[in-house]
């Protein structure tokens, strides 16, 4: 290697290693390691995932696709199978889905699209922070605006950040971690009055009150972003897709550097999930079922104060720090979120809505902790 490649190399690693990632968690092997247990026992509850889907369903169905697909070939018509099946569900014609490898593709292909350096990109605090990482990567700037003390929209002030150069704003509705959903009006005026593309985030739709799909072509900067990991419990596949007008489609589908992005596999599975869809909806009933007796179980405990959710998980504050009851409950094998402080609350842990033995030690744990 020459002296001059040295030094760019040098140069270019230093400055990569600059740049904000998502940091991925420790695994459930890592934690029953150090705790001497077995992976099995870890109650894993810090990432959302869908655990009321039978999985014993999905092993059936993965059998099928196994059998139905030749892994040696490149996908030929099975993401066009699957937006058919996705028009159906969502009501939506199949010329306007964009299918991804999980929402976080989708995300960062919108913002490689739309987001150009010296522009900037707007969302709220806190959020899903993947947009964030995206943005920056651009040489973009970032603007956050806090959310309102009942985790609502400040909408005078994200009008007040929109100028020529913002070109893009994100709004993640069920906001992730705060679990609750946006009011639709305060919703659609901001996408009147912003200059640029909107990417709305509806990745716990089906745990929601309402889905704004049916607005895509009302207004021609509106993508709306779906997902499999959470309700259809994919998480492990990788599936998202994006829905948007047809022009808008098109460019999004067309206009991407890497073919093939999702695997037949996965492609096939998703469809297989949309021809079985009363299978997810008893599970999304089920956790809802028990995403209510959790949320009052958590407020019976003296120093836990619960918020309402409309996603597959809970927000709570707590009057120990954060870190100390993260801390004792991961010492049990009980992993959740530890997010610490959030606007006013100063200690906020998140937990998925597990199956009920899953929550009913959690709690037990959690009355322990606090006496």
């Amino acid at each position: 290697m020459s002296a001059r490649c040295k030094k760019w190399l040098e140069k270019k690693l230093e400055t990569l290693q600059t740049l904000e990632t998502y940091s991925l968690e420790r695994t459930n092997e890592s934690i029953a390691k150090q705790l001497g247990i077995s992976p099995a026992d870890i109650v894993k509850l810090n990432y959302n995932e869908n655990l009321f889907m039978p999985r014993e369903k999905l092993v059936e169905l993965m059998k099928e696709v196994a059998e139905e697909c030749d892994v040696r070939i490149y996908p030929q018509e099975e993401e066009s199978k699957l937006r058919e099946k996705l028009s159906s569900y969502i009501k939506t014609p199949k010329e306007g889905i964009v299918v991804g490898n999980a929402s976080d593709e989708l995300i960062d292909r919108i913002t490689r699209l739309f987001v150009e350096k010296g522009d900037s990109a707007v969302s709220v605090m806190p959020t899903f922070p993947v947009l964030s990482f995206c943005v920056k990567r651009q040489g973009a700037e970032y603007v956050a605006v806090p959310l309102l003390k009942d985790f609502g929209l400040d909408v005078e002030q994200l009008l007040g950040t929109f100028s020529p150069k913002t070109s893009l704003l994100y709004l993640c509705s069920p906001n992730s971690p705060t679990a609750n959903q946006f009011k639709k009006d305060e919703i659609e005026k901001l996408i009147e009055e912003f200059p640029g593309m909107v990417l709305l985030d509806e990745a716990y739709a089906e745990y929601a009150d309402y889905s704004m799909v049916s607005l895509v072509n009302k207004y021609e900067n509106l993508i709306i972003l779906r997902t499999f990991s959470k309700a259809f419990g994919l998480a492990g596949l990788r599936l998202g897709y994006a829905v948007a007008n047809d022009r808008l489609a098109k460019i999004l589908n067309e206009k991407m550097p890497l073919p093939f992005p999702v695997s037949v596999v996965t492609l096939s599975m998703g469809r297989k999930l949309l021809e079985n869809i009363e299978v997810v909806e008893k599970a999304v009933k089920e956790l809802k079922s028990e995403r209510r007796k959790l949320i009052k179980s958590l407020n019976e405990i003296n120093g836990v104060e619960a918020f309402d959710s409309k996603t597959n998980f809970v927000l709570y504050n707590t009057v120990k720090p954060s870190d100390d009851v993260y801390q004792s409950l991961l010492k049990q094998g009980i992993v959740i979120k530890n997010l610490g402080k959030i606007l006013q609350f100063e200690n906020c842990l998140r937990t998925t809505v597990g199956l009920p033995q899953m929550n009913a030690k959690l709690l037990e744990a959690l009355k322990k902790i606090f006496g």
